[in-house]
C-alpha cells in the first residue's frame, strides 16, 4: 500500500499512534521512545515502535478501503436489484408546471400495482392459474402529487375498470408499435400495451397532469415489503371472509376491530373487493387509501426501523419489489424522493379516488374527476387548508401567434351536460364573434356536440400554442383553459357549458374545493374503519 493511500485513510495524513498511551509520552518500557537508541555500530537502529506505528497505519487503511469497497458494492447490488423502464412510452407530451413564485415545482408520482403472474410466487398469490404468463394488468393506479412547497400530499386512485382512451405506445424492448385505441377500453391494459410508460402516458393524456416518475410493484413485491415494514393496522366493523360460494374472493380472514397485517395479509387486503362495501372497485380503493395512510403513519412512528439490519432489509425488498422510470433508477435516487415526501405530515396528506359514473358494468370520469385533475394541474391543496399559490408570469409560446386573419380555428359545442341537452346554434354564434374580431377562418363544427364543463381552447403542437392563446385572449378566455391536446388536428375552441347563451364569455370564479364525490380520506384519520357487506361475516 502507498503511503498517499495510508495518509488518505488517516486524518489529516497523520499517523496513528500504536498504542493508546499519549504519543507525546514513551511507553513504560522504552520502546519506541522519542529519544534515540544507540546500535552496536553506533549508528541508529530501527524502533520497533515506528514499525508498528507503520503496520497499524496500513492495516487500518487497509480496513477503511475493505469497508468502502464492500459498502460500495453493496450500494451497487441495490442499483441492480431495481429493474427500470423507459417514463413514457406515447408520442404526446404534457408541458411540465410552472414554477410557483419561489421557483418551487410539484412533483408527480405515478404508483403502478401489476397482477403479473410472471413467476411460481406471482402465480401462487395471485391465483387464476390459467392467466399465468399472460399479459400483465394494471390494476391499481394512483397518481401522487406533492406540493411545490413540500407542505401537502394528493393522491388520485383510478378505479381499474375505467373506461380510457389509451395512446399510441411503443414498446422499448422489441419495438412493437400499439396503436392507439379503437374507442374507449379499461385503463389496466394499458400496462400490456408496452409497459408502465403507456399507463404514464395514458394518465398524461386523460389528465393533462405532467407525470415526473413511476414506481410499479407486483404481488410478491408487496408480500415482501409489508413483511419488512412489520405489519400496517387497518380496521373492519365486523368479521369478514372474503371469498364467495363458487371461490372468488381474496380469501382475507379478519375479525372486527383493528388488527395489524402483514405479509400475504396484506396482499389480500389491497385485492380485497368482494367483502368491501357494495363490492366494487370503489370500494377496493378506498380500502386501498386505508392501509397506504397507515403505512404512512407507522413508518414515522416506528422506531425499529432504525435498526440497521431492519434498514437493510427493507432496503434490499423494496429494491427487488420495484420497477421505475430511469430517473428514479438508484437508491440515492429513491432515497432522495422518499426524502421529499417526508416533509409532509400525515395530516396534510388526502387520499381521494376519480370521481366517476357507471356505463354498464364499467366507470367513466366525470365533471368531478377534472375538477379534481385540475386541482391537481394547478398544485391547490385538496384538503382546502392552503391558499391558492402565487404563480409566477406565464411563458410566452416560443412560437408567436400568426396574424388574426390567418389563425384557422374550429368552433365544436361542448354544452351537453348530464342534465341538459347541447344548447342550439351555439358553434355559429360564437364562430361569428370570432370572425368580427377578425378571427376570417372561424368556421364552425356542426357534426355533433361535446360534454364540456368549461370553455377550453386545445391545439396539436407547440407551433400553434401562440394562435391557440391569442384566440383565448380575445374571447376573454383565461390561459388556463389553453391545452395541448394530441385529440384535435388544428386550433379547436369547445364552448363549454359554461357559455350556453349570449355572445360575451364570463369566465366563472374558480371553484376549489376538492368535490365530494372524491371521498376524501385524511391521512391522519387513523379510526376509518371499513364497512363489511354482511353476506361475507362469518
Amino acid at each position: 500500500m502507498t503511503q498517499n493511500a495510508v495518509r488518505a485513510a488517516l486524518p489529516d495524513g497523520r499517523r496513528e499512534p500504536a498504542s493508546d498511551e499519549d504519543p507525546k509520552e514513551g511507553p513504560s518500557d522504552g520502546d519506541g521512545g522519542d529519544a534515540p537508541a544507540s546500535g552496536a555500530d553506533g549508528g541508529r537502529r530501527p524502533r520497533r515502535g515506528r514499525r508498528l506505528l507503520k503496520w497499524s497505519a496500513a492495516v487500518l487503511a487497509l480496513l477503511i478501503a475493505g469497508s468502502a469497497t464492500a459498502g460500495y458494492l453493496y450500494y451497487q447490488r441495490l442499483n441492480d436489484n431495481l429493474e427500470k423502464d423507459p417514463l413514457n412510452l406515447g408520442d404526446s407530451k404534457v408541458a411540465e408546471p410552472t414554477p410557483n413564485a419561489a421557483g418551487q415545482t410539484p412533483l408527480n408520482i405515478l404508483l403502478i400495482g401489476s397482477d403479473a403472474r410472471d413467476s411460481e410466487e406471482n402465480q401462487q398469490l395471485g391465483g387464476a392459474r390459467e392467466t399465468f404468463g399472460s399479459t400483465p394488468l394494471a390494476d391499481v393506479q394512483m397518481l401522487v402529487h406533492l406540493s411545490a412547497d413540500r407542505t401537502n400530499m394528493s393522491v388520485i386512485s383510478m378505479p381499474r375498470d375505467t373506461l380510457v382512451h389509451i395512446p399510441k405506445c411503443t414498446d422499448p424492448d422489441d419495438g412493437t408499435v400499439y396503436p392507439a385505441s379503437n374507442g374507449r377500453v379499461m385503463t389496466n391494459r394499458s400496462l400490456g400495451h408496452g409497459g408502465p410508460g403507456c399507463t404514464v402516458a395514458t394518465w398524461q393524456e386523460l389528465t393533462g397532469i405532467h407525470i415526473d416518475h413511476f414506481v410499479m410493484v407486483d404481488f410478491a413485491g408487496v408480500v415482501s415489503m409489508a413483511d419488512a415494514v412489520g405489519g400496517v393496522p387497518v380496521c373492519v366493523d365486523a368479521n369478514i371472509h372474503s371469498r364467495t360460494s363458487d371461490g372468488k374472493g381474496s380469501g382475507l380472514k379478519l375479525e372486527k376491530g383493528t388488527t395489524d397485517i402483514r405479509g400475504e395479509q396484506a396482499l389480500q387486503w389491497l385485492r380485497t373487493r368482494y367483502g368491501f362495501e357494495d363490492g366494487s372497485d370503489l370500494a377496493r380503493a378506498e380500502a386501498q387509501h386505508m392501509y397506504m395512510s397507515s403505512l404512512v403513519r407507522r413508518l414515522r412512528e416506528n422506531a425499529t426501523l432504525s435498526s440497521p439490519n431492519k434498514l437493510r432489509r427493507l432496503a434490499e425488498k423494496a429494491t427487488e419489489a420495484l420497477t421505475v422510470d430511469p430517473g428514479l433508477g438508484t437508491v440515492k435516487e429513491l432515497y432522495d424522493l422518499s426524502t421529499e415526501l417526508r416533509k409532509v405530515a400525515p395530516e396534510r396528506i388526502t387520499m381521494t379516488t376519480m370521481p366517476n359514473r357507471y356505463v354498464g358494468a364499467r366507470v367513466e370520469p366525470t365533471e368531478d374527476a377534472e375538477k379534481l385533475f385540475r386541482l391537481v394541474r394547478e398544485d391547490i391543496a385538496l384538503d382546502g387548508k392552503d391558499a391558492k399559490p402565487e404563480k409566477a408570469e406565464e411563458k410566452v409560446p416560443g412560437d408567436p401567434a400568426a396574424a388574426d386573419a390567418e389563425i384557422a380555428v374550429q368552433v365544436r359545442n361542448g354544452t351537453r351536460t348530464d342534465t341538459l341537452a347541447a344548447a342550439p346554434g351555439r358553434t355559429s354564434t360564437v364562430a361569428g364573434v370570432l370572425r368580427d374580431k377578425g378571427f376570417a377562418e372561424a368556421t364552425a363544427d356542426t357534426t355533433g356536440s361535446l360534454s364540456e364543463e368549461r370553455t377550453v381552447v386545445r391545439y396539436p403542437s407547440a407551433d400553434l400554442e401562440g394562435d391557440a392563446r391569442r384566440v383565448a385572449e380575445a374571447l376573454g378566455i383565461p390561459a388556463s383553459a389553453v391545452k395541448r391536446s394530441t385529440d384535435v388536428s388544428g386550433v379547436t375552441l369547445v364552448v363549454g357549458a359554461d357559455w350556453r347563451e349570449g355572445t360575451a364569455y364570463e369566465a366563472p370564479g374558480e371553484d376549489d374545493e376538492t368535490p365530494e364525490s372524491a371521498h376524501a380520506l385524511n391521512g391522519a384519520d387513523d379510526e376509518a374503519c371499513m364497512h363489511v357487506d354482511p353476506a361475507f361475516t362469518w
